[in-house]
């Protein structure tokens, strides 16, 4: 699949991945200075990139593992969801976990794009909904 891409700044990156069957692409900082993040706070991070994806998928921001387990780095939306009709500046709203002020230096990668399909729906409201074993069973229904 080929998707279209712009940069919007001179020293944006285009997402990059580490591997041939590697699902995320890195996302990168298209910052001019440091910004710092501090404890238990957000910022937003500009990656300087515009995607144009396909009807029928969305662009899904992820933490990058390493990031998050390691700096407690990581999208504060948990996954950012970049819908097809999307043309702005892709930014990762990026929150620290830790106790320890972090910094995201020009060019750093931050988190990872996924493309993926989505299914359209439409609701159908009903007085019942067919019985299951599990029925309403919830949070922790079942059991360790």
């Amino acid at each position: 699949m080929r998707i279209n891409i712009k940069r919007l700044t001179d020293t944006a990156k285009i997402p990059t991945r580490q591997h041939m069957g590697d699902a995320g692409y890195d996302l990168y900082a298209d910052v001019q200075e440091p910004v710092i993040i501090e404890p238990h706070t957000t910022e937003f991070i500009h990656t300087g990139i515009a995607i144009e994806v396909p009807d029928g998928y969305f662009g899904a921001v992820f933490a990058r593992s390493g990031l998050a387990s390691n700096e407690g780095l990581r999208p504060a939306n948990c996954v950012g969801v970049c819908d097809s009709g999307y043309r702005g500046e892709y930014k990762v709203a990026l929150h620290n976990d830790s106790v320890s002020t972090k910094t995201v230096q020009p060019g750093d990668k931050i988190a990872q794009l996924v493309v993926m399909p989505y299914l359209n729906m439409e609701f159908n409201e009903v007085d019942e909904l067919s019985d299951t074993d599990r029925g309403d069973g919830g949070f922790g229904s079942t059991g360790r």
